[in-house]
C-alpha cells in the first residue's frame, strides 16, 4: 500500500509538471518591447524619468515575461510619482500603458500571452506634471528660540524634495553645535494644499537638555602626555558642547603626527549638565625609518633614508635625521653630491598653535651652474593666524663655498626669512580644489663683507575640479621673484634665481633657462617669473594622464618679465596609490636653447605641485 501511494504521488506530480509546461507555452516567453516617453514640457523631468525607468534599464539585460512586463511597468509608475514630487510637481501623475492598454486592463495579460513571436509592443510613458508646488508655511515646533535653522526651505521656494529632506540633518548639526548634544529632528511632514499649490513643511524638534563639555579623557595612550594633549586641543570643561569643537579637537590631535587614528566619543553620562568626552586613539610607532627616491633626466637619481622619533619628550616633538645622495647621473649635474640634515620640531612652543623648528644641514651640490659645499643652520617660529593663514619668521646662518666658472668664493650669511602662507588645498599629494599660496621676504646680510640684499618671492597654485568626482582637475601655478639691493654677481650664485626643471619649466635642463656665460653655463639672475597649467585627468580609478605647459624666464636685473620666455610642454602619466600618485612626466622644450637637452623625464611621488 505504501509503495502504491508513493507511485501515485510521483505520477500526480509528474502530470502536474506536464500540465504547467504544456499549457500555453507562450506564457513564459519574453515580450519584446520598446519604450516611448511623451514630452512633459520640462526637460529636467523628462531626463529623470528616463534615468529612473527600469523599463529602459532592464529592457535588453533581463527579458520580461508578460506578467513580468506588467509588474515592471507598475513599479515604474510608482517610481515616476516620486520623481514628480522631487521636482515640486505634487499634483502631477504619470500614465503608463502597454500597447495602448491600461495596466489594470483585465485583458492585458491574455493579450500579451497571445502575441505572435517576435512582435514588439510599445510601452508609453505619458507624464502630466500639473502645477508646480511651492513651499508654504515652514514650522519647527520644539526648536529653541536661540537656534536659527540653517539652509531650511523658505516660503516661496519650489517644493523640491532634496532640499526639504536635507534640512533635517543640517538642523540636527546646528542643534549639536548649539549645545543640544541629544537633539533629534523627526522626518519632515509635508502637507499639500491643492487650492493654492503649496506644500506646508513641519520639522518636529526634540532638543533635549543643553549641555556643556565635561572631563576630557583619552584611551589608547602609551607614551603621549595626556595633560599636554588636553592643553593642545583646547577643549575646556564647562564650555558649551559643540560637535564642531569636538571634531576640530580630533583634527588637531591627528595633525600632531603622533596618532594614526582618533575617534571622539561624547559619553551619554551627564553630571551637572556636562558630557565627558573620550578620545579613542591609536598611536603610531614611536620610531620610523623611511626610504625614498626620485629621478629626473637633469638631476639624475636622488636616494634618501630617514629616521624619525615622533614623540621625543611626550609632547609630540619630532626629531628627524635624513641622509640623501643626489646628482647621480643627471644631465644637469657634474658629479654626485650629498645632503645630511637634522630637524627638530616642537609644537605649541610658548603658546598653543605656535611651532618651533630647528634644523642643521650639511650639503654638497655639483650642478651645471656651480659647485657648492655648505653648512646651514636655521630656527623658525610658525604661528597660525587662522585655520588657513600662517605667519613664520626666524633666523638662519649659511657658511658656504661656491665655485662658478673656475672662481671660488666663500660666504657667511645671516638671513631673516619672513613668510606669510595660505593653504586651502584639500590634499598635499593630490589636491583637487583650493589654493596654496605664499609670500616670502628674506633680508640677507653678509657677515664677512659684501652687499646686503633682499630676496622677495611669491608663489600661488590653484586647483579647480572640473567634474563632481574630481576625476578631472585643472591645476595652475605662478611664481615671481626679485632680488633687490645688490648687483647680479654681488649675490652668491646659489642665492640667485634659476629656471628649468621640474619646479619651473619642464623640458629644459635644470637651471638652463636664463642668462648664460659664454660657455653656456647658467649665470643665475635677479628676477624670475614662471607659470604652469596642467589638466589632471583620470582615465581609470588608478591611471591618469596629465598634459601640461610650462613657461618662465630669468632676467639679469631685478625686474621680472624682462628675460627671454622659454616654454616647455609635455604629457604625464599617473598611477594612483593609497599614499598619492606616482608621477612620470615627459617634457620637451618648444625651443631648444644652449645647455638644454632634447627632452626630460621626471619621476616621483605626488603631483608636480
Amino acid at each position: 500500500m505504501f509503495y502504491l501511494m508513493r507511485r501515485l504521488k510521483f505520477l500526480l506530480g509528474f502530470c502536474c509538471i506536464g500540465v504547467l509546461l504544456q499549457g500555453d507555452g507562450r506564457a513564459a516567453d519574453p515580450v519584446a518591447y520598446t519604450v516611448a516617453f511623451q514630452p512633459s514640457g520640462d526637460p529636467a523631468l523628462d531626463g529623470l524619468l528616463r534615468q529612473t525607468a527600469s523599463l529602459v534599464a532592464l529592457r535588453t539585460k533581463i527579458p520580461a515575461s508578460p506578467f513580468g512586463l506588467i509588474g515592471r511597468a507598475r513599479a515604474d509608475e510608482a517610481q515616476f510619482l516620486i520623481v514628480l514630487h522631487s521636482l515640486g510637481y505634487d499634483a502631477g501623475s504619470v500614465n503608463v500603458t502597454i500597447a495602448g492598454r491600461a495596466l489594470d486592463d483585465t485583458g492585458l495579460l491574455d493579450f500579451l500571452d497571445r502575441l505572435p513571436a517576435g512582435e514588439k509592443v510599445v510601452v508609453t510613458v505619458a507624464p502630466d506634471k500639473g502645477a508646480v508646488f511651492h513651499v508654504g508655511v515652514v514650522s519647527f515646533p520644539g526648536l529653541p528660540g536661540d537656534v536659527t535653522p540653517p539652509a531650511a526651505p523658505r516660503a516661496g521656494d519650489v517644493a523640491r524634495a532634496a532640499p526639504i529632506l536635507a534640512a533635517g540633518p543640517v538642523l540636527v548639526t546646528a542643534l549639536h553645535n548649539a549645545g543640544f548634544a541629544f537633539a533629534r529632528v523627526a522626518a519632515p511632514v509635508a502637507i499639500a494644499d491643492a487650492s493654492n499649490d503649496t506644500l506646508d513643511v513641519t520639522y518636529t524638534v526634540t532638543p533635549g537638555p543643553r549641555v556643556a563639555i565635561g572631563r576630557v579623557a583619552f584611551a589608547g595612550l602609551h607614551w603621549a602626555d595626556a595633560d599636554w594633549l588636553r592643553r593642545h586641543i583646547g577643549l575646556q570643561p564647562g564650555q558649551r558642547f559643540s560637535d564642531k569643537a569636538v571634531y576640530a579637537a580630533r583634527d588637531s590631535l591627528l595633525s600632531t603626527g603622533v596618532f594614526s587614528s582618533v575617534t571622539p566619543e561624547p559619553l551619554d553620562v551627564m553630571s551637572g549638565g556636562k558630557i565627558p568626552v573620550l578620545f579613542r586613539v591609536t598611536e603610531q610607532k614611536l620610531h620610523a625609518v623611511t626610504l625614498g627616491g626620485s629621478y629626473a633626466t637633469d638631476l639624475g637619481f636622488t636616494i634618501s633614508a630617514s629616521w624619525e622619533d615622533r614623540d621625543v619628550f611626550g609632547h609630540a616633538e619630532t626629531l628627524t635625521f635624513t641622509a640623501a645622495a643626489n646628482g647621480l647621473g643627471g644631465t644637469g649635474t657634474t658629479s654626485p653630491g650629498y645632503d645630511l640634515k637634522g630637524v627638530f620640531i616642537k609644537p605649541d612652543y610658548d603658546v598653543v598653535g605656535q611651532s618651533a623648528t630647528l634644523s642643521l644641514e650639511g650639503l654638497k651640490q655639483s650642478v651645471t651652474a656651480y659647485d657648492r659645499t655648505a653648512l646651514l643652520a636655521e630656527g623658525l617660529l610658525a604661528r597660525p593666524i587662522n585655520g588657513r593663514l600662517t605667519f613664520s619668521y626666524g633666523l638662519g646662518f649659511v657658511e658656504e663655498s661656491i665655485d662658478q666658472e673656475g672662481v671660488s668664493r666663500a660666504y657667511a650669511l645671516a638671513q631673516v626669512p619672513l613668510t606669510l602662507s595660505y593653504d586651502s588645498a584639500d590634499s598635499a599629494l593630490e589636491p583637487s580644489k583650493g589654493v596654496n599660496a605664499s609670500a616670502t621676504l628674506t633680508p640677507t646680510a653678509p657677515l664677512q663683507g659684501g652687499a646686503f640684499f633682499l630676496i622677495a618671492q611669491a608663489y600661488a597654485a590653484s586647483y579647480i575640479a572640473l567634474e563632481r568626482d574630481a576625476s578631472g582637475v585643472l591645476a595652475l601655478r605662478g611664481q615671481l621673484g626679485s632680488i633687490l639691493g645688490a648687483s647680479q654677481f654681488q649675490v652668491p650664485a646659489d642665492q640667485r634665481f634659476y629656471a628649468g626643471g621640474t619646479s619651473t619649466v619642464r623640458g629644459y635642463t635644470y637651471q638652463t633657462v636664463g642668462p648664460l656665460f659664454a660657455d653656456d653655463i647658467p649665470q643665475g639672475g635677479l628676477a624670475l617669473d614662471a607659470a604652469t597649467i596642467e589638466l589632471r585627468q583620470h582615465i581609470t580609478k588608478s591611471i591618469g594622464i596629465v598634459p601640461f605647459v610650462d613657461a618662465g624666464q630669468v632676467s639679469q636685473n631685478s625686474a621680472p618679465f624682462e628675460g627671454h620666455v622659454s616654454v616647455g610642454a609635455g604629457l604625464g602619466l599617473r598611477y594612483y596609490t593609497g599614499i598619492g600618485p606616482i608621477r612620470a612626466d615627459f617634457a620637451l622644450p618648444l625651443k631648444r636653447t644652449a645647455g638644454s637637452g632634447a627632452f626630460a623625464l621626471y619621476i616621483g611621488l605626488g603631483e608636480a605641485f
